[in-house]
C-alpha cells in the first residue's frame, strides 16, 4: 500500500514531465484508434458487404488454363524429340480439337444446381442470331459495313438481303464463348452475328436480368413460356418504328446460316429500353445484332419450337469448304445465391458432385465488390503501417523519457532499499507511475481518436478513390480506344457507392456505409467499359474491438517502458549510491 501511495504523490507531484509523457501516449493513441478502426472497417466491409446481398455465379470453362496445359505438354514433347523445330508454329487444329465439346449442356448446369443446397434459384437465357429478310430489316444507321461483307460473302452464298448483309455472315460460335464459355455472357454482352439477336428467357428473373439493361412494355404483353407461346416474341420500339409493326402484326426473317430457312414470328408486345441503346456497343466490335433496339425477346420454348435452341445445333461452312456443327444457341446459365458464403458453399459441392477442374465458378458480383474494395483495402494497409511506425516511435520515446526518469530518481531508489523496501517493490512503483499516466494519456487520444477517426478516414479514402480513378483513366486514355459497355454513354464519373448499402442493423463497427452490391453504370471504367462503384466512405467508429486492442497496445508501451526501470532499478546498490550522494 506504501507503494501504491508514494506511487500516486510521485504523479501529482512531477506534473510537468507526466503531462509530457500523457501527451506522448495521447498522440500515440489518437493514431493508433483511427488506423484501428480503418482496418476493423476494412475487414467489416469484405465481411458483411455481400452477407446479405444477391450474389449470381456461372460455370464456365477455363480456357487459359487448357490452353497452358496444351502449350506445356507440347512444349515437353518438343524437347524430348531433338529433331524438332522450336521456331515452327503451335498446332491450332489440335488445340481447337482438345477444347472443343467442352461447353456444359443444359442438363449440366440443372445437376449442379441440384447437387448444392445452397442454390436460391436459377435462370438461364438462350441467344440464336437470325438474318434479315426484303420485308423486315434491323435498326442500323449506316449500310457501309454491311455492304463489304455483303460482297465478300456473295462467292458462298447467293442470296443476300437487301441491307447488304450476307446470312452467310452468321453465328459461327466457336467451340468456347468469347471470355467466358457457354456459362458466362462477357460481363453481360453476349458476342452474335448475323442481323438480329433472338433472346429466350427461362422466366421472369432472367428477363429482370436481360443483358441488355432493363426494359418497360410500352404496348402489347409479355410473352408466355409454355408451348402456347411458340412464334410469341416481343420487340423494341425503334425496331417496331423502323419497319412499321404493330402488336398483332407478324414478320419474317431468316436461319442465320441457312438463307433458305425461315420463320414467322408474332409480335405480342413493343417494349423499350431503359438505356440509350445508340451508345451501346460501339466500335470495332459493333453488329446489327449487338444492337439492343435489334433484339428479339420470347421464352425457351419458342426457341426449341424453331429449333434455335442450345440443344439443337446447325451447320456452317468454311471458305475451304469444311463443314462444322455448332450450337444454334449460346446459352447463358446462372445460379443465384442469398450470400456470398452460400456461393463459396456452391463452389465447393459442386467440385464435390464431380465437376472438373477445368471449369471455374465466378461471380462478377463478388469481383466487382472486391474491386470497389481496393482504395479501401490500400487505406486499411497504409493505416497498418503507420501504426506500426507511431507505435514504434511512442515506444521509444517513453523508453527514453523512463530511462531519464529513473535516472533522476537514482538517489530516491537508494533510499529507499536502504530503508528496507525491495528493489522489486521499487520498479513496482514505477511501473504503476507510468501505468497511470499511460491510461490518462490512453484515454485522452482514444476520446479525441474516436470523434476523427471517421472525418479523417473519409478523407484519407477519398484521396485513395481519386488515386484509383486517376489511375484507370490514364488507362483508358491508353489502351480503351473509347470503348463502351451498356450504360456507357456518359464518360467516366466518380463512383459514390449509392446503389446500396451494408446491413444497417450492424453495431457502430459496420464498414460501409454505401457498400455496393453491383456496380451501376458510374464510375471509371475498365478496358471493356466494365464500371467500378468504390467504396467512397466508411463508418469507422470505435467498437468494443477497437478499445481492446488499445488497451492492449498501452498496457504494452507501459510494459516495455517499465522494463527499462526495473533493469536499472534492479541494478542500482543503494550504498552506492548513498555514498555517492555524500
Amino acid at each position: 500500500m506504501f507503494i501504491i501511495r508514494n506511487a500516486w504523490r510521485n504523479v501529482i507531484r512531477n506534473k510537468g514531465r507526466n503531462i509530457l509523457i500523457a501527451i506522448i501516449v495521447a498522440i500515440i493513441a489518437a493514431a493508433a484508434t483511427i488506423g484501428l478502426a480503418i482496418r476493423q472497417a476494412a475487414v467489416t466491409a469484405r465481411e458483411t458487404g455481400l452477407e446479405n446481398t444477391t450474389i449470381t455465379a456461372q460455370i464456365s470453362f477455363d480456357r487459359s488454363k487448357a490452353i497452358s496445359e496444351l502449350r506445356e505438354s507440347s512444349n515437353s514433347s518438343d524437347s524430348s524429340n531433338s529433331s524438332s523445330d522450336s521456331s515452327s508454329a503451335p498446332d491450332f487444329d489440335a488445340m481447337r480439337e482438345a477444347m472443343s465439346d467442352k461447353q456444359l449442356s443444359l442438363s449440366d448446369y440443372e445437376t449442379y444446381a441440384k447437387a448444392s443446397s445452397a442454390v436460391k434459384s436459377t435462370y438461364y437465357t438462350e441467344t440464336a442470331s437470325l438474318a434479315a429478310t426484303d420485308d423486315f430489316q434491323p435498326v442500323e444507321d449506316s449500310t457501309s459495313s454491311s455492304t463489304s461483307d455483303s460482297s465478300s460473302d456473295s462467292s458462298s452464298n447467293s442470296s443476300s438481303s437487301d441491307n447488304g448483309n450476307s446470312s452467310d455472315n452468321a453465328q459461327q460460335q466457336p467451340d468456347g464463348d468469347m471470355g467466358a464459355g457457354r456459362g458466362g455472357d462477357m460481363g453481360g454482352m453476349t458476342m452474335t452475328s448475323g442481323d438480329f439477336s433472338l433472346v429466350g428467357f427461362s422466366s421472369d428473373e432472367a428477363v429482370s436480368n436481360a443483358a441488355n439493361g432493363t426494359f418497360t412494355m410500352s404496348d402489347g404483353e409479355v410473352f408466355g413460356y409454355d408451348s402456347d407461346s411458340d412464334g410469341n416474341v416481343i420487340i423494341s420500339k425503334e425496331l417496331a418504328d423502323f419497319n412499321n409493326l404493330s402488336v398483332g402484326d407478324t414478320f419474317t426473317v431468316e436461319n442465320a446460316t441457312d438463307d433458305s430457312t425461315t420463320y414467322t414470328l408474332t409480335v405480342v408486345g413493343i417494349y423499350e429500353n431503359d438505356t440509350e441503346s445508340s451508345n451501346q456497343m460501339g466500335g470495332p466490335m459493333r453488329s446489327t445484332a449487338s444492337d439492343p433496339a435489334n433484339a428479339i425477346y420470347t421464352s425457351i420454348s419458342p426457341l426449341k419450337s424453331l429449333g434455335l435452341d442450345a440443344d439443337s445445333t446447325v451447320s456452317s461452312t468454311d471458305s475451304n469448304g469444311n463443314t462444322t456443327e455448332t450450337a444454334a444457341a449460346q446459352l447463358s446459365y446462372t445460379y443465384v445465391f442469398a450470400s456470398k458464403d452460400d456461393y463459396e458453399t456452391f463452389t465447393s459441392d459442386v467440385t464435390k458432385a464431380g465437376l472438373s477442374d477445368d471449369y471455374t465458378v465466378s461471380s462478377a458480383d463478388v469481383e466487382q465488390y472486391e474491386s470497389s474494395l481496393v482504395p479501401l483495402n490500400n487505406l486499411a494497409q497504409f493505416a497498418l503501417t503507420l501504426l506500426w511506425i507511431v507505435l514504434g516511435v511512442g515506444a521509444v520515446v517513453l523508453v527514453v523519457i523512463t530511462l531519464f526518469n529513473v535516472r533522476e530518481r537514482k538517489y530516491e531508489v537508494g533510499v529507499l532499499t536502504a530503508i528496507g523496501v525491495k528493489k522489486i517493490k521499487v520498479a513496482a512503483q514505477f511501473t504503476f507511475e507510468l501505468l497511470v499516466v499511460t491510461m490518462i494519456g490512453l484515454a485522452l487520444g482514444a476520446a479525441g481518436g474516436a470523434i476523427a477517426s471517421v472525418p479523417v478516414s473519409n478523407q484519407l479514402l477519398a484521396a485513395q478513390v481519386e488515386q484509383q480513378e486517376a489511375q484507370l483513366t490514364s488507362q483508358n486514355a491508353q489502351f480503351g480506344r473509347g470503348m463502351q459497355g451498356p450504360g456507357a454513354a456518359g464518360e467516366a464519373t466518380s463512383g459514390n457507392n449509392d446503389s446500396s448499402s451494408a446491413d444497417s442493423s450492424n453495431s457502430s463497427d459496420s464498414a460501409a456505409n454505401n457498400a455496393p452490391s453491383q456496380p451501376s453504370g458510374n464510375g471509371p471504367r475498365g478496358m471493356m467499359g466494365q464500371a467500378v462503384n468504390y467504396v467512397s466512405s466508411v463508418n469507422a467508429t470505435v467498437s468494443l474491438k477497437v478499445v481492446g486492442q488499445l488497451l492492449l497496445i498501452g498496457l504494452g508501451l507501459t510494459l516495455i517502458a517499465a522494463l527499462v526501470a526495473v533493469v536499472f532499478v534492479m541494478r542500482y546498490e543503494p550504498l552506492q549510491i548513498l555514498a555517492d550522494r555524500s
